[in-house]
């Protein structure tokens, strides 16, 4: 006979599956993929974004952990979310940040649909796999384990999840370190994209870690010419005069330029090499040599020309508004990408003596980033993969993209690109991320959510 204090079959039934997802849920950092699932479920194209319905689920998964966070938005459904562990004091804090927008998938032919979010033959499918749903599931298990553990690091751990990265940040980071720069007081050094991922040379695993990246210099270049009817072909106007540009362009390198990074970079890579190998690698950081190694590393030469260039790609082209007339006046917009270190002026002189004095530059969006690197965690890191990959191999490196980092820069924070990730030998992260299938191992994030843990252990002990 059931006791009258025992609870009726319907409460007992209740409390024991309250049980087990109280069980299920404390257990989740052990299962980072799980998360990234459920994160890559919310469609977040950027745009339009809708970040909330994402941003409202991480939201919930640390207050259900006992881990409070806040809602800081410029617009309210383009939230961007802070929470935050205490550490010990002992150190200073340490910011892990990522986005959850991600970009459009139109025209892709997926084998997975892309917001399923689906685990096949240990494998998460989805758009946002790579970029960054993955790091934030990372971030978010290490958070979680921390707090399962009653771990306390050396000093607080600040976690900014943003909306809005792919289109500019106006709404994320940059809208929190313009109008909330209290939030990231004391803080020095960030994680957060890209980096720490495996890349295969010469059957050796490099782990690059970036410290620095290229800065934004968009430009408009305006070329003037006779314009007129369509029916009376005009010779050597605008358009012609717009012709020569572009092909000079494609012709012609600008200077080289071996920065801090990029030299770092090629002495470490270098040594591991080795040889004969590590020799003519090493010649990249020779300015007269540089042009002559990328030919010779073929299609991975590729990779590493933005890291010793200023680059310039034409994107949009504004000619007639008619098909009748032959425009007086052409102009293309420019994507300038600018080393650290040089300026917007430095760019067009380089580009002057190649096309002449026919083009009229005009700058539309410049973002400065800092001219050398903090090292100061880069040892942890290093020691981090190390130890879990001791075969692998570690070198600064420099992003020819741009993150958000630049913005929490000019705050004085370092920012280190390290979401880790050992990836199999045949994975082309470089192929993968914005394309049709993305999708990452389990094994990866497992191995990132560990990684990232560690950095929670062991930030500031030096300090």
């Amino acid at each position: 006979m059931m006791n009258e204090k025992d609870p009726s079959p319907t409460a007992r039934y209740c409390m024991e599956k309250n049980m087990l997802h109280h069980k299920s849920f404390t257990q989740i950092h052990n299962r980072p993929a799980e998360i990234l699932e459920k994160l890559i479920r919310f469609n977040t194209t950027n745009p339009p974004g809708n970040e909330a319905a994402c941003i409202n689920y991480i939201r919930n998964l640390l207050n259900d952990a006992g881990i409070q966070s806040t809602i800081i938005a410029k617009k309210p459904e383009r939230p961007n979310l802070i929470a935050h562990i205490d550490g010990r004091g002992k150190a200073n804090p340490i910011l892990l940040y990522g986005h959850v927008d991600v970009v459009g998938t139109d025209n892709q032919q997926w084998d997975i649909p892309p917001f399923d979010g689906k685990i096949i033959d240990g494998v998460v499918w989805g758009r946002g796999a790579l970029d960054m749903k993955g790091g934030i599931a990372m971030m978010l298990a290490a958070l979680l384990r921390a707090k399962a553990q009653n771990f306390k690091p050396a000093g607080n751990v600040l976690l900014a999840i943003v909306s809005d990265e792919e289109a500019g940040g106006d709404l994320g980071t940059k809208f929190l370190v313009e109008e909330h720069p209290e939030l990231f007081k004391d803080i020095r050094y960030a994680i957060g994209e890209f980096g720490g991922f495996n890349v295969n040379l010469d059957n050796k695993r490099f782990y690059p870690i970036t410290i620095s990246e290229k800065q934004i210099c968009w430009m408009k270049a305006t070329i003037r010419g006779q314009g007129g009817h369509g029916s009376m072909p005009v010779r050597g106007g605008a358009m012609m005069k717009l012709s020569d540009f572009l092909r000079r362009l494609e012709k012609n390198d600008l200077p080289v330029h071996v920065t801090v990074p990029s030299k770092m970079m090629v002495e470490a890579v270098a040594d591991a090499l080795g040889g004969i190998k590590g020799l003519v690698f090493s010649q990249l950081s020779n300015p007269w040599m540089t042009g002559i190694i990328l030919n010779l590393l073929g299609a991975s030469g590729k990779g590493f020309y933005p890291l010793f260039h200023n680059t310039v790609s034409p994107t949009i082209l504004h000619g007639s508004a008619s098909i009748n007339v032959i425009p007086s006046e052409i102009s293309v917009d420019l994507d300038g990408r600018l080393l650290p270190g040089y300026k917007p002026e430095d760019m067009m002189n380089e580009l002057r003596p190649l096309v002449g004095d026919n083009v009229r530059f005009e700058l539309i969006k410049y973002d400065a980033g800092p001219a050398k690197p903090d090292l100061g965690l880069f040892g942890v890191l290093s020691q981090i993969l190390h130890e879990a990959d001791p075969e692998g191999i570690t070198v600064p490196f420099m992003l020819s993209g741009v993150t958000d980092g630049r913005f929490l820069s000019k705050l004085g924070i370092q920012t280190y690109g390290f979401l880790p990730m050992l990836l199999p030998e045949d994975f082309d992260f470089s192929a993968t991320i914005h394309a049709a299938n993305e999708r990452v191992p389990v094994r990866a994030i497992e191995f990132g959510a560990d990684a990232m843990f560690k950095v929670l252990e062991r930030f500031g002990q030096d300090e």
